[in-house]
């Protein structure tokens, strides 16, 4: 891409990070008549939007409120996320004529291609006359007297204010880093101890080893974990994987899983299991397995009896107690298990923690101790449910910043 001036240009505004939340807050900023230059240090422009929602990009969720974050500061999202609202970037699909559907729960996908978010940002940009240094590896990020310098390898941009808008620390193979986070450090600012999130639970191969074959099976479940205000709970698709569990429900829940504590799952929601397996002795002649087959896939009937109940799924249903059948009943509306871990950023589809909030002003993103340095985006200690969630914190967090430099 063109540099858009000459080694040791001043800009108005530099922006360190070409993602979502970087782009928009460039687009606003250089619209509003800023001198902006676009920092990145990739060669292929927003790679993880081009990927995210297998392709389609899950823009926005039509539901997106400050309930459905997490953060330390919990309040801090709000005001970012009251001024710009998943209707206000609809408007702007609109205006970009790109055809999207709502799949469920209020999630929202481009009809073609992720590529036609890309390209709308890209011309939102242009629109602005953003400038782009593209690719391009910032060294280092030095205040001075009238703003910042910052030094790349062609020279230095000076920039009266500098935006951090870096992502988080998943998904490495596609270019994510820490240099946000280090930033944030040399400048003084908090840290929230950042882990992966929205990521898929693995278990200790031992005792993960009965549930191996269940390897690709997948259906809907309830799934808990934590207590009191720590206490979460969702209902969506569980995907049995040859390491532990996957799916939108076990994405949802590690976002809140703490290490050491147990998850909880009922394997068949809205069924009251003991009152039907009970009701099923009149039957007679039934074996237990295939009873439950009817509540559940069968390959997880078969291998869960297997493991929790040894021996007894081949049994009739007519010779089993009712005490012996609640027990069942209990064990797999109450299936409880503590993951050894996660599968790590490689998996994650975004970070929790970042940049304390606490540190920055939530009108502006503003470091209220460095003034002229903001952060926004996946970088900041603001983490959003699964289902475009994390892309409506990135437009709203950037169009708060790009208002304000």
């Amino acid at each position: 891409m063109a540099a858009g001036g000459p080694p040791g240009a001043a800009f108005d505004v530099a922006v360190i990070g070409a993602g979502a939340a970087g782009m928009m807050c460039a687009a606003v900023a250089g619209q509003r008549g800023r001198r902006v230059v676009l920092i990145d240090h990739a060669r292929k422009l927003a790679e993880k939007i081009r990927i995210s929602g297998g392709g389609r990009c899950n823009f926005t969720n039509l539901e997106a409120g400050p309930a459905n974050f997490i953060s330390d500061n919990p309040h801090f999202c709000r005001s970012a996320l009251s001024r710009y609202t998943p209707r206000d970037f609809l408007a702007l699909v609109a205006r970009h004529r790109i055809a999207w559907h709502e799949k469920h729960r209020g999630q929202l996908f481009c009809d073609e291609s992720s590529e036609e978010i890309i390209r709308m940002l890209r011309a939102e940009c242009d629109a602005g006359g953003v400038a782009w240094r593209m690719p391009c590896t910032v060294e280092a990020v030095e205040a001075g007297a009238d703003g910042f310098v910052l030094r790349i390898g062609s020279g230095g941009i000076r920039a009266a204010r500098v935006v951090i808008a870096t992502g988080g620390l998943p998904i490495p193979q596609i270019g994510a880093s820490d240099f946000g986070l280090r930033i944030a450090r040399q400048f003084g600012l908090g840290i929230v101890e950042p882990r992966p999130a929205l990521v898929p639970l693995t278990f200790d191969a031992a005792s993960w080893k009965p549930f191996v074959p269940l390897a690709g099976i997948a259906l809907e479940v309830d799934i808990r974990t934590g207590e009191g205000r720590g206490a979460a709970s969702f209902r969506e698709d569980l995907l049995f994987t040859h390491r532990g569990l996957s799916g939108p429900a076990v994405l949802q829940i590690s976002s809140y899983w703490q290490p050491g504590r147990p998850i909880v799952v009922d394997l068949a929601p809205d069924v009251d299991l003991a009152a039907e397996l009970i009701a099923a002795k009149a039957g007679g002649r039934q074996h237990l397995s295939n009873v439950l087959a009817g509540m559940v896939p069968r390959r997880l009937a078969e291998q869960w009896l297997t493991a929790a109940h040894p021996g007894i799924g081949e049994r009739r249903i007519a010779d089993l107690s009712d005490k012996v059948l609640r027990e069942v009943a209990d064990g797999m509306k109450r299936w409880t298990l503590v993951p050894a871990g996660t599968e790590g950023y490689k998996k994650a589809e975004v970070m929790r923690g970042g940049v304390d909030t606490r540190a920055l002003d939530q009108q502006t993103m503003e470091a209220r101790a460095v003034p002229g340095l903001y952060f926004i985006g996946e970088v900041v200690d603001v983490t959003g449910w699964l289902g475009g969630y994390n892309f409506q914190w990135a437009w709203a967090s950037g169009v708060a910043c790009g208002r304000a430099v």
